[in-house]
């Protein structure tokens, strides 16, 4: 693909962008609220649901001007539109890219007709039978309801019903226990095994091809404890898949009815809405599944109709640019101050990172800016107590994002206030941090020696001005947990315009499935005839000892 503008620093809005921030670098976010009681009103924006607070960012009204301008410049609104058009916007694949075309409502005709049709006619199937499942219509080969759900997938097709059922806890109530399996090494699904009983469990493999080594391997292994302890008969009523490989699918044994179709035209880490949620289904009902469908498509519509100033997506997506090219911040933390959403830090890690983690543009050559930050994080008071001593006066330097709801996910209101006093504090402090003064001032109030006083002063020091943005919600629910990806799945693509970069392709993860796939037979037997390499062969001679 050739440009007719190119993105990145050869915009001309780049070097004003970087005049900016060499100005801004010498002030302290402190001074700018000092000189602005406005700013709060200023840089920040209420839409769709949530509330969205960068005063705290080191930015000011000329920058955040010539960031908007900047958005116009790489011809996001073009680049927006052609993905709602269903344009072949993933050109390494030669694919659309229609996430946005899962959550919509009957009649938005995202995609065009027969794409609407297609989602409306897979989420009728998909939902009916999460009712059937979750309802107990839909039972086991003894005739019993399912009480336990095992999601066997990985990357997108784990990661986002996985975080999505731990955040919406609080709505599972009458549902079958979900649980999720992923990794290959058979520890976490011998974990689920141990409590789970064959005749009550239901398996739902995720994988579009079938052949993914961690979810076949995952999956045949739990194919043969069902079929151990039910015979082998029992397996299609235990067993769901989605999946676009019917073959397979046929060979493995699973029911015909319970197969869920998937689309080129959406990626795996940006598949949660569709068919890759029926354990989310399961766990939630179909009436919420429908509200988390309904707070992205609230989203999606903000993005596209809003302009930048006041649309929360680009403007994330922007603030993240200005913080990765401008400030040099290499990394992001993610710090939900609600424990439900302690796997969301995890699911962004591979939404962003694996969508614009690209080192060329999408003409194939080479990027001429920093592209993506390391995304991170933890649940907040969790993490106050582990790394914010390194954000707070380390040499590595971060941007934060604070993601707070207004109501306790749990009904313990009391306790959610706490948090709530606890992220606006720690926002608070990574802002204004605490001079050199007012260090002096406090230890003299405490009566200590001068020369005491003198040796702790530079301990306790805290320069402030580490940028960070709040995204106040009312309640973790499943429309707003809805709204919150599309926000960040938004911001991920405006950043990749940006960039120039192609946020839908994920090649650089290609090599090591190739390499794995050569090394499992020197693995199994170090001693055969393989084409491991010297260092290899000599790290799998200490495997075969001490496995032994």
């Amino acid at each position: 693909m050739s440009f007719t503008l190119r993105p990145g620093p050869r915009t001309a809005m780049w070097a004003k962008l970087n005049e900016h921030a060499a100005r801004l670098s010498a002030t302290p976010v402190r001074d700018l609220f000092a000189r602005d009681p406005s700013r709060y009103a200023q840089f920040s924006r209420e839409r769709a649901g949530l509330l969205m607070d960068f005063s705290r960012q080191r930015l000011d009204a000329p920058a955040l001007a010539a960031l908007l301008q900047l958005a116009d410049a790489v011809g996001l609104g073009e680049r927006r539109e052609a993905m709602w058009k269903g344009e072949h916007i993933n050109g390494t694949e030669d694919r659309a890219v229609l996430h946005v075309a899962l959550r919509q409502p009957a009649g938005a005709g995202i995609g065009g007709a027969a794409i609407e049709k297609l989602v409306m006619d897979e989420r009728t199937r998909m939902l009916g039978f999460a009712e059937g499942v979750r309802g107990g219509t839909i039972r086991g080969s003894t005739g019993q309801p399912f009480r336990c759900v095992v999601n066997i997938g990985i990357g997108g097709s784990d990661l986002g019903p996985a975080m999505a059922v731990q955040a919406l806890r609080a709505y599972t109530q009458g549902a079958p226990r979900c649980e999720f399996v992923s990794n290959v090494d058979g520890c976490r699904l011998a974990e689920v095994l141990e409590t789970a009983d064959p005749a009550t469990t239901l398996f739902i493999v995720a994988s579009k091809t079938f052949t993914t080594l961690e979810t076949q391997t995952n999956a045949q292994t739990a194919r043969a404890w069902l079929a151990g302890r039910l015979g082998t008969a029992a397996v299609p009523k235990h067993f769901a898949a989605v999946s676009v490989n019917h073959q397979a699918m046929d060979a493995f044994g699973v029911h015909p009815e319970y197969r869920f179709q998937m689309w080129d035209w959406v990626g795996g880490r940006y598949s949660v809405w569709s068919s890759i949620g029926v354990a989310l289904a399961v766990a939630i009902g179909a009436r919420n599944f429908e509200a988390f469908l309904g707070g992205g498509h609230e989203v999606d519509e903000h993005f596209r109709l809003s302009p930048w100033g006041d649309n929360l997506p680009a403007l994330m997506g922007l603030i993240g640019v200005w913080n990765i090219n401008f400030m040099h911040l290499p990394t992001l933390a993610v710090l939900p101050y609600d424990d439900s959403l302690r796997r969301f830090p995890a699911y962004l890690q591979q939404l962003e990172m694996e969508s614009n983690g690209k080192s060329v543009m999408l003409d194939g050559t080479p990027v001429e800016c920093e592209t993506e930050s390391v995304i991170w994080g933890e649940p907040g008071n969790n993490a106050q107590h582990s790394f914010f001593q390194l954000l707070h006066q380390g040499t590595q330097r971060a941007a934060l994002d604070f993601l707070l709801p207004a109501r306790s996910s749990c009904g313990n209101q009391a306790q959610q206030n706490l948090a709530i006093a606890s992220c606006l504090a720690q926002a608070q402090a990574f802002m204004a941090g605490q001079s050199a003064e007012v260090v002096r001032e406090e230890l003299r109030q405490q009566k200590l020696p001068p020369e005491r006083i003198e040796a702790l002063i530079p301990h306790k020091i805290d320069p402030g001005s580490r940028p960070s943005t709040i995204v106040l919600f009312r309640q973790t629910d499943p429309a707003t947990l809805g709204r919150l990806i599309a926000l960040y799945e938004h911001s991920v693509f405006t950043q990749s315009v940006v960039w120039g970069i192609n946020a839908f392709d994920q090649w650089g993860v290609e090599l090591g499935k190739k390499l794995t796939a050569q090394l499992v037979p020197a693995v199994e037997d170090p001693r055969g005839q393989h084409g491991a390499s010297p260092g290899v062969q000599q790290l799998l001679g200490v495997v075969e000892r001490w496995r032994g």
